[in-house]
């Protein structure tokens, strides 16, 4: 099953005490989205990501809090019901517990991996390029390949 993308958001920014920025708020939902899509082959959110400049972006998203411009996203989401005790909250938690107070340059480098996704489909000056899930999950089985190796 997968959660709306205002949802989604909700959470993460809810978790954050609402301290992320639309940036940072991007890269963590796409990494949640990820790992979700890499562990049950199911989307976390039913949006799609597109590729842009600083990494994959769910536009939908991005035109509803760009109001905030690079300050932290407010509470916006009156109207978004809570997803309560769900595997994607789960997923989501991880993924605040593990990567917010990382600086966003961290979290557009890991988007940003030139066997990812986002790198297959990014060109330049282009805009409105969809990633497909399944490069995003494959993304995913790519990374965990690539750490095993290292052992």
């Amino acid at each position: 099953m997968s959660i709306s993308v205002s949802a989604a958001a909700k959470r993460l920014c809810e978790r954050s005490g609402w301290s992320l920025t639309n940036l940072k708020l991007q890269k963590l939902l796409y990494i949640s989205h990820m790992f979700h899509l890499g562990k049950t082959g199911e989307p976390l959110v039913n949006g799609h990501f597109e590729a842009w400049d600083y990494g994959p972006v769910s536009p939908f998203l991005y035109h509803k809090v760009k109001v905030f411009g690079s300050s932290p996203v407010e509470n916006i989401f009156h109207s978004t019901p809570d997803i309560g005790d769900v595997p994607e909250a789960e997923m989501l938690d991880s993924a605040i517990d593990q990567l917010a107070n990382s600086p966003p340059g961290r979290l557009v480098a890991i988007t940003h991996w030139d066997r990812g996704a986002w790198a297959k489909h990014y060109i330049p000056g282009e805009q409105g390029i969809s990633i497909p899930n399944e490069d995003i999950r494959q993304e995913y089985l790519d990374r965990v390949n690539a750490v095993k190796a290292q052992k």
